[in-house]
């Protein structure tokens, strides 16, 4: 108690006014002096036993503090009789619990990092050592139609190299929260084009049909630059699930609770035991021969979400994929 700079001073104060009142008590005569020692002494006596109390109290929350600030997983302040102090360690209670929240949320985003690294690292290193193998083939082989075969398929390696580092890059800011997405009006019908013109001779390659029904000036909020980019990411899926000569169709409806978009493919749909998976990030699927990199249908999540909207996907009663984007009014 002594180490207080508040009790110091109390402690000289009090003396100070206990031997002035013991002077003039005996000043008045002699049982007016003992009666001011004797209730001098009874006060300091209280006060002490009291104070001391309190301050042994403070001291096992601040051992309790202690113990949490070294990391160990203990908290155990103890209850206490309704006053200041009991609030004090109510409120010091529930900043532990805080912290503790904190430090594992922390932790769990540490080790999400590293889970997030080791993929990322995993899926460059695949198309790089693919390309590499490419290359060491294609200097060593004099057939010019193979060698240039080799360059086309490097080519593609290099695309999707390009496409897998921009996506990653996409999801890195959207995380770190520095997208700024706009909220102007947005034609579906414009939308729905300016997703499929990058597609346009990769579908006429592959003979695929689109289909699409979208009701006139239907209109949405939100950022279309980056719904597109939503979009794109489901036509992508659709066509690596269809191959050749198959039927994508699109159609959009709008009633007075929202607007949805749904994307059907003819393709051979999702496994059962894929659907609750399917827009995680890295979940390639448990084919061991799945296409893609786990990261389209992430980015498309994230970003019809952060905008207000829903996404769900699932099995097509007559075959196929079904994407169903929702935006509510």
């Amino acid at each position: 108690m002594l180490r207080n700079k508040e009790f110091r001073q109390f402690a000289i104060l009090f003396s100070f006014l206990t031997a002035i009142s013991v002077l003039f008590g005996f000043a008045i005569n002699t049982a007016a002096g003992i009666l001011s020692i004797s209730s001098a002494a009874a006060f300091g006596t209280a006060f002490f036993i009291f104070t001391r109390a309190r301050y042994k109290s403070i001291a096992r929350i601040s051992d309790q503090i202690d113990i949490v600030l070294h990391n160990l997983d203990h908290m155990d302040i103890g209850e206490s009789d309704e006053g200041e102090l009991s609030i004090l360690k109510c409120e010091i209670t529930k900043m532990l619990q805080r912290i503790r929240e904190q430090n594992e949320t922390l932790k769990k985003e540490k080790e999400h990092l590293a889970d997030s690294l080791a993929d990322i690292a995993h899926q460059l290193r695949t198309p790089l050592t693919s390309a590499s193998l490419i290359l060491s083939l294609l200097a060593n082989n004099p057939d010019e139609n193979e060698r240039n075969a080799f360059l086309r398929e490097t080519e593609e390696l290099v695309v999707r190299m390009d496409w897998l580092v921009t996506s990653l890059l996409k999801l890195s800011r959207l995380d770190a929260g520095i997208v700024v997405f706009q909220n102007g009006p947005i034609d579906i019908y414009n939308l729905i084009d300016a997703a499929l013109r990058p597609f346009l001779i990769p579908l006429d390659l592959h003979d695929i049909d689109v289909l699409i029904d979208i009701p006139k000036g239907m209109i949405i909020k939100g950022d279309s630059g980056w719904l597109s980019e939503a979009i794109q990411n489901i036509l992508k899926n659709c066509m690596e699930s269809i191959g050749e000569k198959g039927k994508i169709e699109i159609v959009c409806i709008d009633n007075p609770l929202f607007s949805e978009i749904t994307i059907h493919d003819s393709g051979a749909g999702f496994d059962k035991e894929d659907l609750p998976c399917l827009f995680d990030r890295f979940y390639r699927g448990k084919k061991t021969n799945a296409k893609g990199y786990g990261i389209g249908l992430a980015l498309c999540k994230m970003i019809v979400t952060r905008q207000g909207g829903t996404i769900t996907a699932k099995n097509h009663p007559q075959g196929g994929a079904l994407f169903i984007i929702r935006f509510p009014k």
